[in-house]
C-alpha cells in the first residue's frame, strides 16, 4: 500500500472514460497524479485531430449530482477523487458568437454536434417552424437526398431529432427535406444549421433553475453576451457583461451587481443548493472572462462567497476570445478530413448507449443508432398567463434595465427573513409567445442520458468485478490508448443503489467544539474567581488573573445582578 506523499506516487496511472459529443463514441484515457485538467482535454483534441481546443471542455458529475467543469488549471486527482469510475462529458463550453470565424470546418462540426444535442435535450429553444427547418437540416445530413422507394411513409417517426417531435413538425421537416434540400451536402446542411441556430435566442444559453424573491421558479441562462432570465414560457431580463459590475453568491443566493445610467443596482436568485450556486457563479465569471478580456494575462484573480459561505478563489485558465480572434495565423496543416457517422436516435429503445463489454484499445470505431433520450425530469414551457419581463437581446438596452431601478441588494439573511424584497415592472411584449409550443429542458440536471450512462456504468462495474476500477491505483501499462470505441445499445437498465461517501465538514465539526469549549472556559473561570478553594488561590493571585477580575468579571458581574434585582 502506498503511503501518502511517497516518491513512487508519480508512478500511479489513473483510468478514466470520456464520453463524446456522439453517444456511441467514448475515448478511454489515462492520466496522473501531477496532470492537470489541461492535459486531459488536449489530449482528447489531439485524438478528435482538434487544433481550435478552446471553446471546448470536459464537464462531469460528482457524488453529489452537480456538474462541474473540469478546471484546467487543477490536478485532475484533487477534482474527481470521490469519483469511481471517473467519467467526462466532452462538450462544448464557450459557444462561439459566430460559428464562422472559426478557422476549421472540423471545429465547426464539433458546434454542429453539440447544437443538436441541445436541439434533442430542449436547451436550444425555437419556435415550431424553426424545430422543423433544423430538422429537414439533420435529416439531410444523415439520410441525404429524399429517395421515394427507401423514404417511405412518415420516415422520420421512427428517428428521435426533437425533444418534442410532433406529427405536425415531421411533416413540416420531411416536406423541407424532400423539396428544399436535394442536392446539399453534408457540410453545406451544417453550415446552414449553424447559421440559423446561432441566430436564435438561446443559443449558447447554459440553463440553471432558480427562485425569483416570491419563491417563483424561473431560470437563469449564461451565454456569450451576458445573463439572462427565462421565466415560465417569456425571456425577463438580460443583463449584458459591459453593465455587470461584479458577479457574487452568499450562501444559496447568486448576486448580480450592475451599473447602468450610472447607478448601482443588485440583483438576487435564490439556487437551489449552496453548491449549484458556486457553480452558477463560476460559469459566470468564466464565460464573463472569457468573452470580455482582452487578454488572459489580464485575468485577476476573482473572490467569491460571503458571510454565509466558504470564500471561493477562482483563477481563469486559458486564452480569451479575443486573443484567439486576433491570433490571426492560418493553420499550418491541412484542412483534415471529418469523420461524419451516423448520430440519429430510434424512439424504439430508451435506454441510452452503455458500455457492455470491457473497453479495449484496439477495438476501431464505427456508427451505431443510439438509444433514445429519456425525458426523466424534464420540464415544458407553458405560457405564462402574466406578461413577463422583455428585455431582446439586440433590443433597446434601456428595455432591459428600466425595470432594475427599484431593485435592492439580496443576501441570504435578507430573503429569508423577508426584509428586502425584488421589485419590478412589468413590460409587455407578445415577440415571445412563439415560445409556448415547444418544450424546454431544465439545463440544470444533467441530461438523463449522462446520469444514466454513470449509474449504468458504476451498475456494469459492480456486477463485473473483473473489469479494473478506472480509479485503481494499480499501475497500468503505458500503451497508448487512442482509438475511439463504440458503445453498443442495450435493452435494459442497470439500476444499482450507489452508497455515497459523506465528506467531512469542518463548520459542523468546529461550531460544536467552539461552543464546548467557550461553555468550559467560562464555567472554569466562575468556578476559580468565586471560590475560596485554596487548590485555585496560586490562580487567583497571578497579575493577569487579578486584572481580568476587577477590569472585565465584577463589572459584568454587577451589570447582571442589577438586572436580576428587577425580578427579585
Amino acid at each position: 500500500m502506498l503511503k501518502f506523499g511517497s516518491k513512487h506516487d508519480s508512478n500511479i496511472v489513473y483510468k478514466c472514460t470520456v464520453r463524446l459529443l456522439e453517444d456511441t463514441e467514448i475515448l478511454e484515457c489515462e492520466y496522473k497524479p501531477h496532470h492537470k485538467g489541461k492535459y486531459l482535454l488536449e489530449y482528447v483534441c489531439q485524438q478528435l485531430n482538434l487544433v481550435e481546443q478552446d471553446y471546448l471542455g470536459l464537464r462531469y458529475v460528482d457524488i453529489q449530482d452537480q456538474r462541474h467543469w473540469l478546471d484546467l488549471g487543477k490536478s485532475i486527482c484533487k477534482q474527481v477523487k470521490d469519483l469511481d469510475p471517473v467519467l467526462f462529458s466532452f462538450r462544448v463550453k464557450f459557444y462561439p458568437p459566430d460559428p464562422f470565424r472559426l478557422k476549421e470546418e472540423i471545429t465547426r462540426y464539433q458546434i454542429f454536434l453539440q447544437l443538436k444535442r441541445d436541439l434533442l435535450h430542449g436547451r436550444l429553444y425555437c419556435a415550431t417552424n424553426e424545430a422543423a427547418m433544423l430538422a429537414a437540416l439533420i435529416l439531410q445530413g444523415e439520410l441525404g437526398d429524399y429517395d421515394p422507394e427507401i423514404h417511405v411513409g412518415n420516415y422520420m417517426s421512427e428517428l428521435k431529432i426533437l425533444l418534442k417531435q410532433t406529427e405536425i413538425i415531421e411533416e413540416k421537416s420531411m416536406e423541407i427535406h424532400q423539396k428544399q434540400l436535394k442536392g446539399q451536402s453534408s457540410s453545406q446542411v451544417e453550415n446552414t444549421f449553424l447559421k440559423l441556430a446561432s441566430q436564435l435566442d438561446t443559443y449558447g444559453v447554459d440553463l440553471h433553475p432558480v427562485k425569483d424573491h416570491k419563491g417563483a421558479q424561473l431560470y437563469l441562462g449564461i451565454n456569450y453576451a451576458g445573463i439572462l432570465t427565462i421565466q415560465g414560457s417569456r425571456k425577463t431580463h438580460h443583463f449584458r457583461w459591459p453593465d455587470i459590475q461584479k458577479i457574487n453568491y452568499e450562501g444559496k443566493m447568486f448576486i448580480i451587481h450592475l451599473n447602468y445610467n450610472d447607478k448601482k443596482h443588485t440583483v438576487g436568485f435564490k439556487c437551489l443548493t449552496g453548491a449549484a450556486c458556486r457553480h452558477v457563479w463560476k460559469c459566470a465569471v468564466e464565460q464573463m472572462l472569457f468573452f470580455t478580456l482582452p487578454a488572459s494575462s489580464d485575468a485577476p484573480t476573482v473572490t467569491g462567497g460571503g458571510f454565509f459561505s466558504w470564500g471561493t478563489k477562482f483563477k481563469y485558465t486559458g486564452r480569451t476570445e479575443k486573443e484567439i480572434l486576433e491570433d490571426s495565423g492560418s493553420p499550418t496543416r491541412e484542412e483534415p478530413s471529418i469523420q461524419r457517422t451516423s448520430s440519429l436516435r430510434r424512439k424504439a429503445s430508451s435506454v441510452p448507449a452503455t458500455p457492455s463489454t470491457p473497453l479495449q484499445p484496439h477495438l476501431g470505431y464505427s456508427s451505431l443508432p443510439r438509444s433514445s433520450h429519456s425525458d426523466a425530469g424534464g420540464s415544458r414551457m407553458e405560457s405564462s398567463n402574466s406578461t413577463g419581463l422583455l428585455s431582446g437581446l439586440d433590443g433597446n438596452p434601456s428595455q432591459a434595465y428600466g425595470d432594475v431601478a427599484a431593485l435592492e441588494t439580496v443576501s441570504e439573511d435578507q430573503e429569508a427573513m423577508g426584509a428586502s424584497k425584488l421589485r419590478t415592472t412589468v413590460l409587455k411584449d407578445d415577440s415571445m409567445d412563439r415560445f409556448s409550443d415547444y418544450y424546454f429542458r431544465d439545463s440544470f440536471e444533467h441530461s438523463s442520458s449522462e446520469s444514466q450512462l454513470i449509474d449504468s456504468y458504476r451498475g456494469y462495474e459492480t456486477t463485473n468485478p473483473s473489469h479494473r476500477s478506472s480509479r485503481s491505483q494499480t499501475p497500468l501499462s503505458h500503451s497508448q490508448v487512442d482509438g475511439r470505441i463504440c458503445l453498443p445499445n442495450t435493452t435494459h437498465s442497470v439500476q444499482t443503489n450507489i452508497k455515497k461517501s459523506k465528506k467531512f465538514n469542518i463548520v459542523s465539526a468546529f461550531i460544536p467544539t467552539f461552543i464546548i469549549v467557550t461553555i468550559f472556559v467560562l464555567i472554569a473561570a466562575i468556578v476559580m474567581l468565586e471560590t475560596d478553594c485554596e487548590l485555585f488561590g496560586s490562580f487567583r493571585n497571578i497579575p493577569e488573573m487579578v486584572s481580568l477580575k476587577y477590569q472585565f468579571y465584577e463589572p459584568i458581574k454587577q451589570y447582571f445582578r442589577s438586572k436580576m434585582s428587577i425580578f427579585f
